[in-house]
């Protein structure tokens, strides 16, 4: 199959989970637990209700907008993945030529099958950003933060969300682990330091034992290029990260992989917007597949979505190319919904766009 084949990121999806292997199959689509904060994830965006107004002046339509400065053809960016090159040969490469082509920012995983340095240097017209899983050494962390910064990523984004993997009973059954290819950007570091006195195996597991909101301040501190915390879903939490020196906050339950039961991050986001004020990058991810997805999200508060498991569906079917056109498939979507409600800009949208039932 080509990418002309796919009229929608679900006609993807359906693709995927019809032909990928029964491992992979599990790891990209699989939830933690029972999996039912990943299915809400999609359920919330479909029990939001548009509620469009008529005959506005939309010649000067485009979804195009900018974060920190840097212009997006949209209000989307590819949310950090792993190991892109069980999906395609070409991996990260493929996706990163995508987003370029698109104009497109793309958030590197620290799980990438592809060094940040040699991902920047091979593809040097994208926006990359980094996401920074903490090492269970604070210094590696911080090094590999300053490496993602010298190779030319123009933002960090740091998962606060996962300081243990999830239950992913999905990936048990299936047998599935993450192949060597995802320690790319992590081979250079010594493996953790053995844990003194009695700890149970799950605390022993600490992703960085020492990583609070202190050593999370301190990677702001240091870093020359704004950082997000990304995971938050308690305005309490989303204040103490502006506090931290958080630039930015994307609001996330890390697709429903790693704590079953949470509220969907749509769900989470209008407490957190309110919390904040304007003025913050707000960010969320976890269930977007439509135009008229990333439309609620913006109404909701966001300033942009991240679209992560899409993503990984197009580089199974179609490599670059799939990327690249399930891209535009939700850029062109965006622009239709918008002039539907009567947005010409992404700054048009508000909560009034948003049904709130019989007046």
């Amino acid at each position: 199959m080509t990418a002309a084949d796919f009229l929608s990121l679900a006609d993807y999806g359906r693709h995927f989970a019809a032909t990928a292997p029964a491992g992979v199959r599990a790891w990209v689509d699989g939830g933690a637990g029972d999996g039912i904060t990943a299915a809400e994830n999609l359920a919330a965006f479909a029990a939001l209700r548009l509620w469009p107004r008529v005959l506005g002046d939309l010649r000067a339509g485009s979804a195009a907008t900018e974060l920190f400065g840097r212009p997006l053809a949209a209000p989307v960016l590819i949310a950090p993945t792993a190991c892109h090159a069980l999906l395609d040969p070409e991996g990260e490469l493929a996706t990163a030529t995508a987003a370029a082509l698109t104009g497109t920012p793309m958030i590197v995983s620290t799980q990438a099958s592809v060094r940040i340095e040699d991902l920047t240097a091979a593809v040097p017209g994208a926006d990359l950003w980094f996401q920074i899983y903490p090492q269970p050494v604070f210094a590696d962390t911080l090094d590999l933060c300053r490496r993602a910064v010298a190779a030319g990523c123009r933002a960090l984004v740091l998962t606060v969300d996962a300081p243990v993997s999830g239950v992913r009973n999905a990936e048990q059954r299936a047998g599935f682990v993450l192949p060597e290819a995802a320690q790319a950007n992590l081979r250079d570091y010594a493996p953790p330091p053995a844990v003194e006195g009695p700890r149970s195996p799950v605390f022993r597991g600490l992703v960085d034992p020492a990583l609070r909101w202190a050593e999370a301040g301190r990677i702001c501190a240091e870093s020359p290029v704004p950082v997000l915390f990304k995971g938050i879903l308690h305005p309490d939490d989303a204040l103490k990260a502006r506090a931290a020196g958080a630039a930015g906050i994307v609001v996330s339950n890390h697709g429903g992989r790693v704590l079953d039961t949470v509220p969907p991050a749509i769900a989470a986001l209008p407490a957190i917007r309110r919390a904040l004020g304007p003025g913050v990058p707000v960010l969320v991810d976890g269930g977007v597949r439509r135009g008229t997805d990333v439309v609620k999200a913006l109404a909701l508060g966001a300033d942009a979505v991240l679209l992560g498991r899409p993503v990984l569906h197009a580089l199974f079917a179609a490599g670059m190319s799939g990327v690249a056109h399930a891209l535009t498939l939700l850029q062109t979507e965006t622009e239709a919904a918008m002039a539907l409600v009567g947005a010409a800009r992404p700054g048009d949208i508000d909560a009034t766009l948003i049904w709130s039932g019989p007046q």
